[in-house]
């Protein structure tokens, strides 16, 4: 072909007629989008619009080639001289050929720069919109669909078949080495032509689908994956854009623009994608084996290969082995029919006629009931300390409260009953500010009867052996977007909370934080559950339940903490004071069930000590006559402290009672001498008194009665100077 201004002419004018076809394509999808209410069709137009720039920079460089063509035809025909009759030189004449060279080195590349940013710009805000379309405060709309789906099918399969047609015959005009850079108007084409396609194929799933929800979900999941598209194309281009700077560049070669998309070019010109697998096969043999007789046989039998291997594939959905751990469903046409297979192979009719359902039945699944947060280990779990908004994740159930709190409730409604029944009522109605009282007063009568605690509770489960078919029919599995729970799991987790909400309502707040030992309160939860679960038939069996996070909410859990210690320090206070009373019980009387009996006994002997003081207490003494010397028994028996105090006092007494017998018996025997010479025992017994006296005493004075009735004997020694032990030797009359 040869290469004059008139053939770029003819490439501008299809450049332009490309420009004015992408417009009313994107103009007709927007416009069908906004007035009939389809959120697919505007996201479509998005691309659309983006594509405009690539056609706007083709209508310009070919039409700068043409003026080049032009120039070029001008400088041929004749010399040029300047004004002051100088020779003008070639470069500096072409001026057409300088703004062509800036055009393919600065506008093109900031046309795809530009191009890239639309792409971009236009996917972030599609997804940006699909992730807070559902926020509640975010007026944002919905993502909605058309009525008219005929109509949407007509536009959606006439802009791709319009557009496909297009980019066919741009891929036949690029073959040309003058017409190469109408490849990015085909590969923007073929964009058109694949997102148009994609838009109706989605409204022919939602007009034959059983449930509108379910296709409207497959229009949204091509809407979003039109923008992820855009995210793609707007990355290859933006690769190429950096690729053109550091590849080199011939004489006279044609710059590829960075838009020009070699992705979209295969759907562009298919036939391209043949010729491309021939030589890599070629290549990787080292020879032309597309030629040989084998390669020819295989292309002449290929489709008898294909249909034998649509037949086996089809034969092989025949069967399906199912594991002992798994059990299976067999469906026709989407409705269950014969018996849960488990362990065995299950024979059915080959796909789409009859599917099969098979699930692991032995994997023990976790629902968490509410917001969990993970808990790693070696994490303690402080009461007191508030790490995380109450109001962003917690899970709070109302408990009862206290037992000791809602006695003294109970017990001060009771008083406060008896002495006016009426009197909340009518303080209510003396006080002015009416509806402030009662509020507070509801606020703690709620706070009297009810309390809140914070807790994480995770429910294991798994299916039952031959339940599948009712785990199927409870629920379905469809999972809404953004949603980590299906339908069935959302049931079984509203029935668990409904039966853990009940079940915590009546316990009470010592209870639940801290559970008896012969009651638990893990069992007690998920037996209620399993009842629960097992009045719906859902074919589930609870595995456990594990409650990883459980306290009071917020800071008022260091209260508890106090309350806790409190009571430890009391409990061990007594169990310190029980050990004492115990051990002195023991050492005193043997032990402290023996010291509860003679408590008891003393009490009874004090009671019959009291009646025996009547006037009729005969009967009331002997009994306590009797009472007294069985304790005394039991003390002397028990061998403890007790028993020696009264062993030692009896022996004592003993003692006293001998002594005083012997000298009483003295006396008795000292009678008769009194009796023969009263004056002569008297004197006698003055002068025994007298030597014990003097016994030790160094006698220098002694005065005597009447010396005439006295005789002393004298014995005047001297004492020896060494140690004389008759000195300190105590010297008694017989």
């Amino acid at each position: 072909m040869r290469i004059d201004h008139h053939a770029y002419q003819r490439a501008t004018g299809v450049a332009a007629s490309g420009f004015f076809t992408q417009l009313v394509i994107a103009l007709l999808l927007l416009v069908f989008g906004k007035s009939t209410g389809d959120s697919a069709s505007v996201i479509a137009s998005s691309w659309a619009f983006c594509g405009l720039v690539v056609w706007l920079g083709l209508v310009l460089v070919f039409h700068q080639h043409r003026l080049e063509r032009l120039e070029n035809l001008e400088m041929d025909a004749g010399t040029r001289l300047d004004d002051s009759g100088r020779l003008f030189t070639p470069d500096e004449a072409r001026v057409a050929k300088r703004r062509l060279g800036l055009m393919h080195s600065v506008l093109m590349p900031i046309a795809s720069c530009l191009y890239a940013m639309l792409l971009v710009g236009m996917a972030w805000g599609v997804l940006l919109w699909f992730s807070r379309v559902d926020e509640a405060n975010a007026d944002l709309g919905q993502f909605t669909t058309t009525s008219a789906a005929g109509w949407q099918l007509a536009v959606a399969f006439g802009c791709a078949l319009a557009s496909f047609i297009f980019s066919r015959f741009l891929a036949g005009m690029s073959v040309q080495p003058a017409w190469s850079n109408l490849r990015g108007g085909a590969a923007v084409m073929v964009g058109n032509a694949l997102v148009s396609m994609a838009v109706g194929v989605g409204t022919i799933f939602t007009m034959l689908a059983d449930d509108k929800k379910e296709g409207v979900a497959v229009l949204e999941g091509i809407s979003y994956g039109i923008a992820i598209f855009m995210m793609v194309v707007a990355a290859e281009t933006t690769l190429n854009f950096l690729l053109n700077l550091y590849r080199p560049r011939r004489a006279g070669e044609t710059a590829r623009p960075a838009f020009d998309s070699r992705l979209l070019s295969l759907f562009a010109a298919p036939d391209s994608i043949v010729r491309s697998i021939n030589e890599a096969v070629n290549y990787q043999f080292g020879f032309d084996i597309t030629s040989s007789w084998g390669y020819q046989l295989l292309l002449r039998n290929f489709v008898r290969l294909l249909a034998v291997g649509v037949v086996v594939v089809f034969a092989l959905t025949t069967l399906v082995v199912v594991q002992p751990q798994e059990q299976a469903l067999r469906l026709r046409f989407g409705r269950p029919i014969g018996e849960v297979y488990q362990g065995s192979p299950m024979s059915k009719l080959p796909w789409p006629i009859d599917t099969a359902i098979v699930r692991d039945v032995n994997r023990v699944r976790e629902l968490p009931l509410g917001l969990v947060r993970p808990v790693r280990a070696g994490d303690v779990i402080v009461w007191g300390e508030e790490t995380i908004e109450i109001d962003q994740i917690t899970n709070l159930f109302l408990v009862a409260a206290g037992s000791r709190a809602a006695d003294a409730q109970a017990a001060q409604r009771a008083a406060g009953s008896l002495l006016a029944p009426n009197a909340t009522f009518a303080g209510n109605a003396a006080l002015g500010s009416g509806s402030d009282r009662s509020s507070e007063q509801g606020v703690a009568l709620a706070t009297d009867q009810f309390a809140v605690v914070e807790a994480d509770i995770v429910l294991q489960y798994r299916v039952r052996d031959r339940e599948l078919t009712k785990f199927l029919e409870f629920s379905n599995d469809t999972k809404s977007r953004r949603t980590a729970l299906d339908m069935r799991e959302r049931a079984m987790k509203a029935i668990a909370l409904r039966e853990v909400t009940r079940a915590l309502s009546v316990r009470t707040l010592d209870e639940v934080l801290s559970p008896p030992i012969d009651a638990p309160l893990v069992d007690a939860l998920a037996q209620g559950i399993q009842q629960a679960f097992d009045a719906y038939d859902c074919g589930v069996e609870v595995v456990g339940l594990s409650i990883p996070r459980l306290r009071p909410p917020g800071k008022d859990g260091g209260k508890f903490e106090e309350l806790s210690v409190a009571r430890q320090n009391g409990r061990r206070q007594l169990e310190m004071e029980t050990s004492t009373v115990n051990t002195t019980m023991s050492l005193i009387i043997g032990s402290a069930a023996a010291a509860d009996e003679m408590v008891k006994g003393i009490e009874e002997l004090a009671r019959l000590e009291s009646a025996a003081k009547l006037p009729d207490g005969a009967n009331a003494r002997v009994a306590a006559d009797a009472l007294r010397n069985k304790l005394e028994q039991q003390l002397l028996d028990s061998r403890a402290q007790a028993a020696s105090v009264i062993s030692g006092a009896r022996a004592m007494r003993w003692t006293a009672l001998m002594d005083a017998q012997a000298i009483a018996q003295d006396v008795l025997g000292q009678a008769p001498a009194w009796e023969v010479d009263p004056e002569l025992y008297r004197t006698r017994r003055t002068m025994e008194a007298l030597a014990d006296a003097l016994s030790s005493v160094r006698i220098k004075y002694m005065l005597l009665p009447d010396a005439a009735r006295v005789r002393v004997d004298i014995d005047m020694q001297e004492p020896s100077a060494g140690l004389n032990l008759g000195d300190y030797l105590e010297k008694k009359q017989e």
